[in-house]
């Protein structure tokens, strides 16, 4: 008896000795710093350290308070949330960890902000040009290599060495082709075996990837992107992380993964979420799969790991003042989250627009996730979806040789808009990262090229092109991603070709440029395409008419999918024609007198401003 109550005075004692001598030790503090006169006040900083849970933490700085210090399994973390008054100013807030007879102050910058360009958002008056960093431009060799992984642009699937330097050097030429704004695919640190060169496993979600650049070099890649009239689009990724992420060797605690951080692959199946008719099963395992084992989801549901994944995208937006950001994999997130995440994100900065991948075959599911949409009954308050539905019509339907009525299919598509609570805010695209190119080897002509380009550019939505489609850029899915993802000629020292210059491209590639750089250019100019409504026509013998109207102004969109050229009479369109008497084509400069008929050439288009 009197043996055992000794040995635990004694166990007591060493445990209160052992605290007394104990070190405090911080490996990591997230984010590094945060901001006065936010319009929220409070915020949460990450503190990752050993035994770290076990101090008593203090915070003692006019207008800065302590409002908890959240503890979690792990005792290697702390979550703290701090509450910034608006008399607060900047300064170094002293944190007080407090062990034993061990004391230990972290100093944590809390700034002014004093920088107010950017965060302006995008919409239908804009063009966004999508970038994979690593393929588009290599302009500083020196950050190549880093972490045992070196460039080698023989393989597909290996890093190229593209980097911020790069993109900085082409601006001018994006906004001489008459681009608006920029989207780089994730540029945060993928520190992964292989080196993982698309950007979509991220081990770090506060740091640029080094082989990018640092942050504050892609911080001035944005201001000078802005300096010279573009704006900034960020790809994030909060539905996983990559597997070498530092948190994954010591996790705050076993939900912080979905399916307490042991694998199960998701199946999938995106439409469970909304689908009335989805099993139970089915849709838990989409829910709390993994996108893959490289990838582990992160739950959302968690409340800590929410508030720092909302609070991550904030730190960008403030930090880099970019005008807006895609979100990778949306519909595999948990959805009360993204409506919050959203709805932060818009009450902080309220000219901001969020994209999110909407990856559907129909367009029901994508407007299930819009903003106000009629068909949830809760908000999902994204501006912005993908609309795929269209973009696969247009893939398959564009054709250069045969007369195969493809344009209904896309009538069809777009005469579903009743279901959109915003048409008009739904990203368009021909192709992306993630699909094959619109361009194809087969092509021989411009044809398909051109009626892709002018539908995407004159119907409703805010249009996306990726980087090499104004140089006929192909590669197929089946391929691999690395082939859709190829160098831009002329974007590495010693390259052999330079397809940013025109004496470095074909004449059929310059033929293609100077098309598509006549119609962004004139697009900036149209405030029927870019600001107005829509009114089509049914397609009649293979030819599409749609019409663009704002403020007494009004441009009509002229189709043919035949392969011989027709005649058409514009008795049909007076809902758009009334009160013109003709139109002068933008990419021809032909005039036309609406009371003749106007002839259309064999798989040829007019984008008509009316007069």
């Amino acid at each position: 008896m009197y043996i055992k109550i000794f040995n635990m005075l004694f166990f007591l004692l060493f445990l209160n000795a052992a605290s007394a001598f104990a070190k405090i030790a911080i490996s990591r503090v997230e984010p590094a710093n945060w901001w006065t006169g936010m319009k929220k006040s409070e915020f949460q900083i990450l503190i990752y350290g050993p035994g770290i849970a076990n101090a008593k933490v203090s915070i003692n700085y006019p207008g800065v308070t302590l409002k908890s210090a959240a503890k979690v399994e792990n005792p290697n973390y702390v979550f703290l949330y701090v509450n910034v008054a608006k008399t607060a100013k900047a300064g170094n807030v002293p944190i007080t960890f407090a062990l034993g007879a061990e004391q230990f102050v972290y100093k944590y910058p809390i700034k002014s902000r004093t920088d107010k360009s950017g965060a302006s958002g995008f919409n239908a008056a804009d063009v966004l040009y999508l970038i994979t960093p690593d393929r588009f431009a290599n302009g500083n060799t020196a950050n190549d290599n880093w972490d045992s992984v070196s460039v080698n642009r023989n393989s597909p699937n290996a890093r190229h060495g593209g980097d911020y330097a790069g993109v900085s050097q082409k601006l001018d030429y994006m906004k001489d082709l008459g681009i608006t704004t920029v989207w780089l695919n994730p540029i945060q640190e993928n520190k992964m075996r292989g080196g993982s060169y698309h950007g979509y496993a991220i081990t770090d979600f506060y740091n640029s990837d080094p082989r990018f650049g640092t942050n504050e070099e892609f911080k001035e890649l944005t201001k000078t992107t802005h300096q010279k009239g573009m704006k900034m689009v960020m790809d994030m990724v909060l539905n996983h992380c990559g597997s070498s992420h530092w948190w994954m060797k010591d996790l705050p605690a076993k939900n912080w993964i979905n399916n307490d951080g042991v694998f199960l692959q998701t199946n999938h199946a995106t439409v469970s979420v909304m689908d009335i008719h989805a099993s139970p099963t089915e849709r838990n395992t989409f829910l709390n799969g993994w996108f893959t084992r490289g990838m582990p989801d992160l739950n959302q549901r968690n409340p800590h790991l929410a508030t720092y994944l909302i609070q991550n995208s904030i730190w960008w937006i403030e930090y880099a003042r970019i005008d807006g950001i895609r979100q990778d994999t949306y519909s595999y997130m948990d959805f009360d989250f993204l409506a919050r995440w959203n709805k932060e994100v818009y009450d902080e900065y309220p000219n901001f627009n969020i994209v999110g991948e909407t990856w559907y075959n129909k367009a029901t599911s994508p407007a299930w996730w819009q903003a106000k949409s009629a068909l949830n009954k809760k908000n999902p308050y994204l501006k912005t979806p993908m609309d795929f539905s269209l973009t696969f019509a247009m893939q398959k339907a564009f054709d250069g040789q045969t007369d195969n009525g493809y344009l209904n299919d896309i009538f069809e598509d777009i005469a579903q808009d009743f279901i959109y609570a915003d048409p008009y805010n739904m990203l368009t695209f021909l192709d992306n990262h993630d699909l094959s190119r619109f361009s194809r080897k087969e092509d021989n002509d411009l044809k398909r090229y051109k009626q892709g380009l002018a539908l995407l550019l004159t119907t409703r939505g805010i249009p996306q092109i990726y980087y090499g489609t104004e140089v006929l850029m192909v590669g197929t899915k089946e391929d691999g991603d690395g082939r859709l993802r190829v160098d831009f000629p002329g974007g590495w020292p010693g390259d052999k070709r330079d397809e940013f210059t025109k004496a470095g491209r074909s004449e059929l590639q310059n033929e293609a440029w100077d098309y598509l750089q006549k119609l962004l250019q004139w697009r900036k100019t149209s405030i029927p395409v870019t600001q107005g409504t829509m009114m089509h026509y049914a397609p009649r013998n293979g030819i599409y008419v749609y019409g663009r109207m704002k403020a007494g102004k009004a441009v009509l969109v002229m189709l043919n999918s035949g392969l011989k050229e027709q005649d058409v009479t514009m008795e049909r369109f007076t809902d758009v024609t009334k009160g013109f008497t003709g139109g002068k084509d933008v990419l021809t400069g032909k005039t036309f007198a609406f009371d003749s008929k106007i002839s259309i050439p064999a798989k040829g288009e007019y984008i008509l401003e009316l007069k």
